[in-house]
């Protein structure tokens, strides 16, 4: 199979991260094929010649893109699936799907945990839809879809079991504005991806609660510690933490104005209630889901994860962060 060459890429998304890997792919490759959920928004797109949506400054030529409201449709027509899901959506869309993904090669560009099987995306596609670990790939950070849409410098690596696979498949990425490196730690790099989410919000608290510039780049400091010590009990390969699939994600999602959850963890820090951030924010913070599926999951490697800790405490169970945050502040090194 030649990721490249054969043209029949797909994009599974209608949202903000799936329209900015539309706009990389469509550098790159003549054609794409598109699955978007709702008939009515792709005849908006359609008339539009934009996402009516999401990032609606990206012009697209309609002319290049085939859209499909069909699941089935589109993976049939397709041989490489880029999948663009908020993960706790993951599982309700294939369960629509009848079509085998054996033979698919599939790139993940979710960054959460599959909830109430607690299990990595690539894990779930490897057990339920017999997914040849060689023929999936996942695409890390660091990067925001409103930064590609404006064509600012950025750059993300792609990880495959197989590494001429994964050299490959950065050739669909690989552009002006978009650089690419290849990695083989794909659960590193998956999990990495959620963690960075969960402290981003800790972040956002944080910052909520007037917390400055200094105390921030202390936090990330110990958040990075965190996660290596996290990946570390979890896959121990040889890897280094400071790669920007790790680190170089960490920062952009915890400092960001574009991150959705420093966002919502500003409002939290500001008073809201969980519930009244989730109904103001109108977009999914991948970060809240990803708190509960990573304590369930570090409840079997029981590694010291005190800002995950605490985060939980504060989203499921109705701690104050004003309680917990300050004296874990003081822990910070």
């Amino acid at each position: 199979m030649s990721i490249v060459e054969n043209n029949k890429i797909a994009v599974i998304g209608g949202g903000s991260w799936a329209t900015a890997l539309a706009k990389i792919i469509l550098s790159t490759q003549a054609e794409i094929n598109w699955y978007m959920r709702r008939p009515d928004r792709i005849e908006d797109f359609m008339r539009l010649k934009h996402n009516p949506a999401y990032l609606p400054g990206i012009t697209f030529d309609i002319s290049r893109i085939r859209f499909f409201s069909s699941l089935d449709e589109v993976t049939e027509a397709s041989d490489t699936l880029i999948f663009a899901t908020p993960s706790p959506f993951l599982k309700q869309h294939l369960e629509k799907l009848s079509v085998s993904l054996k033979n698919k090669f599939i790139i993940s560009a979710i960054k959460g945990i599959v909830p109430d099987e607690n299990m990595l995306v690539s894990d779930y596609l490897y057990d339920y839809y017999n997914v040849d670990p060689e023929h999936f790939a996942v695409l890390g950070g660091a990067c925001h879809a409103e930064e590609i849409a404006q064509e600012r410098l950025s750059h993300l690596t792609v990880a495959c079991s197989d590494l001429e696979k994964a050299a490959a498949t950065v050739g669909l990425f690989n552009n002006h504005y978009l650089q690419c490196s290849c990695s083989q730690d794909v659960i590193g790099i998956e999990y990495a991806s959620v963690l960075k989410n969960v402290y981003a919000v800790a972040s956002g608290i944080y910052h909520g609660m007037k917390y400055g510039d200094n105390f921030h780049a202390v936090f990330i400091s110990n958040a990075i510690r965190e996660m290596q010590r996290f990946l570390t009990a979890i896959h121990p390969i040889e890897r280094d933490i400071t790669d920007s699939a790790y680190l170089g994600d960490l920062i952009v999602t915890a400092y960001s104005r574009y991150s959705r959850n420093r966002i919502f963890g500003t409002m939290i820090g500001k008073g809201y209630s969980v519930k009244t951030a989730q109904l103001e924010m109108e977009m999914i913070a991948e970060g809240y889901y990803g708190t509960k599926c990573m304590n369930e999951i570090n409840a079997k490697y029981l590694v010291d994860t005190p800002i995950l800790n605490a985060l939980h405490a504060i989203l499921y169970e109705r701690q104050s962060p004003f309680d917990l945050l300050p004296p874990l502040a003081k822990t910070f090194i």
